[in-house]
């Protein structure tokens, strides 16, 4: 704690005395936070909302959303292997069950397991920006938004393009015994292509990444496919779908049931569809939408005996949703219903049903000038859990034109996936029908400073979660299997500074400094082992450095951490570009200091990794 309270004092007084001096307005004001039912100018959201935008995008040491969102203060990602193999992804110190991913606004719950809510089919290049929502959102996305979420949202650009990217990269490292002769190595192409007029655009991408791996066991193959189109049949109505598939294959060599699965093989695929409209009538909005999104996900723990041990499951879940909102002389009203209905077929956890039903309402106003609040109610109801109502509240007070200070106070519930109550995989995990949901309050204040290019914020949260669901086993010689474990609470503090320097016009250099400590609590009935107290994320430092002049560019992005009870680790990353009229060369060296280091479970994250690519981008 001393540490924490230290390095937010010194980030603060660095604040204070370096925020001048910067001549260019950042960009990043622009930028609209895309609500389901009330979208928001980033300049005046009264949540702690990071963004990443393309411009990011394109500079970073990342080649997945994986690797991308690892980057981002707060956010802990769990990695199990290169080129987004399969990773957990979790916010403030939550599980990673109780984190919702978005694509534009769908929700991407997984019921089986939240192992494969990134199993994405979108490539980077279609990425127009990222929106992270931190803290309890249930009043916005209803169930699963426990601890905050992530949408990832497509460009809609007015301009027709095609872009071209190919990189290939190695640790230039034997295999190991047991696998073929040679060098781990892998590589990867992707295509986006957008056709745009100002009354429509298409957008698609392929993608294929292919790898022989970074140690026994652990190649990786991957294919993806998405369209997103918009058509505007005038000013006031529109129409967008969307279509996604994505099929990944890899070795999963430690990743749930080390040391036996040292020889086992998953294959994740998964395809999502949506269709919505949006039509104004004067001062009301309203926007239908349907969605699916089916998985099939083929575990085998013997991948040259797929007649022993073999997991197999389809899942599916139809989703209906009738969005909208009204504008008053008061303020704005949102309103609107869902229906979730999800299924799933597997070999051992059984063929299961239940649907989710929810209507919710929130109104924003500006209660004068300085002061902007947002409230608002969720009603749930769940056919395996009953009702459930979450209310939740934000206020923003702009004291000047430079300073914001937020407060929040909100409530989420996580329900167990089918994993959680039916999975029966002796002698490794079994599953406990009798859960219930995990209940959550939380509340957070911040304050921001913005001049120029200067970025400042800092904060304090406290999040209450009752019936905290966590995989446990009283000693090493019975099954993990999951319990409502107690309370859980985690106290946390961040602080986070962004500043750009332009040095005349063709020359810049830039940094940014995240702090996040936490201090996660359980209470609970008993002495037992816990997964979540072996993984859970206490510190987190990230640093990073950007410099270009004319055409060249370079990043560093550099990530410290320390789990509760596992040892500290440093990984940093370097991307370099040159960029040539319509060509760029890029190289990337990641983990430059051969950390040895795990991120989830027992396996081992890459060492040292070289990569070079080549980028063409051809615009109308």
């Amino acid at each position: 704690m001393k540490k924490s309270l230290m390095t937010l004092s010194m980030l603060g007084c660095f604040a204070f005395f370096s925020a001048q001096n910067t001549d260019k307005e950042t960009q990043v004001e622009e930028i609209v936070v895309q609500g389901n039912r009330l979208d928001t100018p980033f300049s005046q959201s009264s949540r702690d909302i990071q963004l990443i935008s393309r411009e990011q995008i394109a500079k970073m040491p990342a080649k997945s959303i994986n690797e991308l969102l690892s980057f981002v203060g707060g956010v802990d990602v769990r990695q199990r292997g290169p080129f987004g193999t399969q990773a957990d992804i979790s916010i403030d110190g939550g599980s990673f069950e109780q984190t919702l991913v978005l694509v534009n606004g769908i929700k991407l719950i997984d019921s089986q397991t939240a192992h494969n809510m990134m199993n994405l089919p979108i490539a980077m290049d279609a990425i127009d920006h990222i929106e992270i929502l931190r803290g309890a959102a249930a009043r916005m996305y209803g169930i699963n938004a426990l601890t905050g979420a992530i949408n990832i949202v497509t460009k809609k650009d007015k301009k027709s393009f095609v872009s071209a990217d190919l990189f290939a990269g190695s640790s230039f490292k034997s295999k190991e015994e047991g696998d073929e002769d040679g060098i781990y190595a892998g590589g990867g192409i992707q295509v986006t292509g957008n056709y745009g007029t100002e009354t429509q655009n298409h957008l698609f991408s392929v993608n294929k990444t292919s790898s022989n791996g970074q140690r026994y066991n652990s190649a990786q193959e991957g294919h993806k496919f998405f369209y997103n189109g918009n058509y505007d049949f005038n000013a006031n109505h529109s129409i967008s779908a969307l279509a996604g598939y994505t099929k990944n294959q890899f070795g999963a060599n430690g990743f749930y049931a080390a040391p036996g699965d040292k020889n086992s093989e998953e294959i994740v695929k998964t395809s999502l569809f949506s269709i919505s409209s949006k039509h104004q009538f004067g001062n009301l909005i309203l926007s239908p939408r349907i969605s699916d999104r089916y998985n099939e996900d083929d575990y085998r723990y013997f991948k040259d005996k797929l007649d022993v041990a073999r997991s197999r499951h389809y899942t599916n879940a139809l989703m209906l949703e009738l969005n909208g909102s009204l504008a008053t002389s008061i303020g704005k009203f949102g309103m609107g219903w869902e229906s979730r209905i999800e299924e799933i077929n597997s070999t051992n956890i059984g063929d299961r049903k239940r649907n989710n039903h929810g209507a919710f309402a929130e109104f924003k106003t500006n209660l004068s000038e300085k002061l902007i609040a947002n409230a608002g109610l969720y009603v749930n109801y769940n056919t395996d859990y009953g009702w459930k109502v979450y209310p939740g509240m934000d206020v923003a007070y702009l004291i000047n034109s430079n300073w914001k200070f937020s407060a929040s106070v909100g409530t989420g519930q996580r329900i167990p996936s089918f994993t959680d109550l039916y999975l029966n995989q002796k002698p490794g995990n079994v599953g406990n029908p009798d859960l219930q949901p995990e209940n959550a309050w939380q509340y957070e204040a911040n304050i921001r400073y913005v001049k120029n290019n200067f970025n400042f914020q800092a904060g304090y949260f406290q999040r209450d979660i009752t019936d905290f669901i966590d995989w446990v086993r009283p000693n090493t010689s019975v099954p993990y299997s999951p319990i409502n474990f107690g309370k859980n609470r985690v106290q946390g503090m961040y602080a986070r500074i962004q500043q750009q320097f332009y040095l005349g016009e063709s020359q810049s250099i830039g940094y940014k400094l995240s702090y996040n400590y936490l201090n996660p609590e359980l209470i609970s009935n008993g002495s037992v082992i816990s997964k979540y107290t072996l993984e859970s994320l206490k510190h987190q430092l990230i640093a990073g450095l950007q410099y270009k002049y004319k055409n060249f560019s370079a990043q560093v992005e550099n990530r410290w951490l320390k789990r509760e009870l596992n040892d500290a680790y440093t990984i940093t990353d370097l991307r370099l570009n040159y960029q040539w009229k319509s060509f760029t060369v890029y190289s990337d060296v990641t983990n430059i200091f051969d950390t040895k280091y795990r991120e989830s479970g027992a396996v081992p994250m890459p060492t040292r990794w070289f990569s070079l690519g080549f980028k063409y981008v051809w615009t109308k």
